[in-house]
């Protein structure tokens, strides 16, 4: 099978003020429907590897950089598209293919429940349908619709997120944190709806977390983060591999 992503010596680098971050990334192939969780402590690199599968953060260098969305095409080359600053078929990748939530939710305050997972289906021009409602009802948020997200709990902030993230069925799922300040008990009862979601829509998973104990339960391919100071102690080095 095809990998949906295929990344090979893939770095992203960050420096400011004499100090810096680098991300290494040697191999990683995701395969179309795999659960995969990023793991590593906070400020390890996470959320950098996420918007560079996102699409919306370039890598520094990559021996190959490979995104397979359709399964019907050939791979697409990410890091040519990027050098060719092709940005308006990275943005057309990211809104057909790609669904993100944040680990603070990032709805649109001013919207409502339901305009915002509208947002998604709107941006692409889709029909009109029942998918909000199913979708609302999935994710136990039905009732809340028409609220204000201002309105709403934690836990019903990031039930709305994931919501609108699958909202025009795409074909990979990322997931910054996702739970991270919500209780426990919330955080397992969304995840196992979401789980639950993913797999009957057939969508590739991708989630930063420094849970390793709910990452286990979850049964997900962990991608381990090991760290390393180089550069006579100037950088700080972060390594995701398998």
């Amino acid at each position: 099978m095809t990998p949906i992503y295929s990344l090979r010596q893939v770095v992203k680098s960050r420096l400011a003020e004499g100090a810096g971050f680098r991300l290494v990334v040697p191999k990683i192939d995701i395969l179309p429907r795999e659960h995969v969780a990023l793991v590593g402590h906070s400020g390890c690199g996470k959320s950098t590897l996420l918007d560079l599968l996102a699409l919306v953060l370039h890598p520094d260098e990559a021996e190959r950089f490979e995104m397979r969305a359709d399964a019907e095409s050939d791979p697409l080359d990410v890091q040519e598209l990027w050098r060719r600053k092709q940005q308006n078929r990275l943005s057309l990748l990211r809104k057909q293919h790609i669904g993100y939530v944040l680990q603070q939710g990032g709805l649109l305050p001013y919207l409502t429940v339901r305009e915002n997972i509208e947002l998604p289906r709107q941006l692409l021009g889709l029909p009109e349908d029942d998918t909000v409602k199913s979708i609302s009802r999935v994710m136990g948020i039905h009732r809340q619709l028409d609220k204000l997200p201002g309105l709403l709990s934690a836990g019903e902030r990031q039930r709305v997120a994931f919501a609108r993230a699958l909202a025009h069925r795409p074909k990979i799922l990322l997931a910054d944190e996702p739970t991270a300040s919500l209780d426990p008990i919330t955080a397992r009862k969304i995840m196992a709806v979401v789980m639950e979601l993913v797999k009957g829509l057939d969508i590739t998973l991708i989630i930063a977390s420094h849970d390793w104990a709910h990452v286990y339960k979850m049964d997900l391919r962990s991608l381990h983060q090991e760290a390393e100071v180089v550069d006579g102690g100037k950088v700080y080095q972060s390594t995701f591999h398998d």
